[in-house]
């Protein structure tokens, strides 16, 4: 992973429930011609990857078996080869087959839960990003409780990491996530981005695009209404110095970044 710029993924939903609108599961199943041209689009609005995921983990939502993700995934995953398509499972049997088919990077939303999952991206050698989080869809609203939300979550990133190096992934395959909104309160979440700027030594990835906690703040039910929320926070993270960050609205994103970091580049006085 290479230093400087913040990045933007770009999200890619392939499940009945995305956020984006976007039509790409329809009818029952997934349009793959779709698909590929929302992934040229944000390729083109300036996304630096893809991040293509067929599991909804928001809270509340319903398990998805494997054969109905790998159904939902796989033939997007290789509808885009050449792009930059990373995928979001947590179950090392799609992240296995998603990479023979072309993808670049794993974003796992279960951090290595899936035994089978550090052995494959050890031998893929593809960026890995393990994310935060506890409990399932179901249930993790109600495991939001922590004594030091920074503390425990940076520490459990961090025994994950070790876990993985030991497994065979190498430190520099690795970006850490802090879950923002998984097992998250509101106030938590905004915790965590507040100490972000401590945390980035490493490689992290900001993922607030449009969630709930953004709601709570502004009084936008709508999730498509928290455009300028989101902004906000992909500017926060980019400033204290996060790699990449999730984003649906990659354009708006782009643009915000851009006069962010003309800022943070400008030396100072009169031109």
């Amino acid at each position: 992973m290479m230093p400087g710029r913040c990045r933007i993924l770009g999200i890619l939903n392939v499940t009945p429930d995305s956020f984006s609108g976007d039509g790409i599961y329809v009818n029952g199943g997934v349009n793959v011609l779709g698909a590929l041209a929302a992934a040229r689009r944000m390729i083109a609005e300036g996304a630096d990857a893809i991040d293509v995921g067929g599991v909804s983990t928001r809270p509340g939502a319903d398990e998805v078996s494997e054969a109905e993700e790998a159904r939902r995934v796989l033939p997007v995953v290789e509808a885009c080869r050449g792009l930059p398509i990373w995928v979001d499972t947590s179950r090392g049997s799609v992240a296995r087959e998603a990479l023979k088919l072309g993808a670049v990077a794993i974003n796992d939303q279960r951090a290595g839960d899936d035994t089978t999952m550090l052995p494959v991206v050890a031998n893929a050698g593809c960026p890995y990003v393990i994310m935060h989080n506890r409990g399932t869809p179901a249930t993790m609203r109600s495991l939001a409780v922590y004594d030091d939300v920074c503390t425990e979550v940076w520490g459990d990133l961090k025994r994950v990491g070790l876990r993985a190096i030991r497994a065979g992934v190498r430190r520099e395959q690795l970006v850490y996530d802090p879950g923002i909104g998984f097992a998250k309160t509101a106030a938590q979440s905004i915790a965590l981005l507040a100490d972000l700027p401590r945390r980035t030594r490493r490689p992290v990835l900001i993922g607030a695009s449009r969630k709930s906690f953004l709601g709570a703040i502004t009084g936008r039910s709508n999730p498509a209404d928290r455009l300028a929320a989101s902004l906000a926070v992909a500017v926060h993270a980019a400033r204290s110095g996060a790699a990449w960050v999730r984003v649906h609205d990659v354009a708006a994103t782009r643009d915000a970044l851009a006069v962010q970091a003309a800022l943070s580049a400008w030396p100072g006085g009169r031109p």
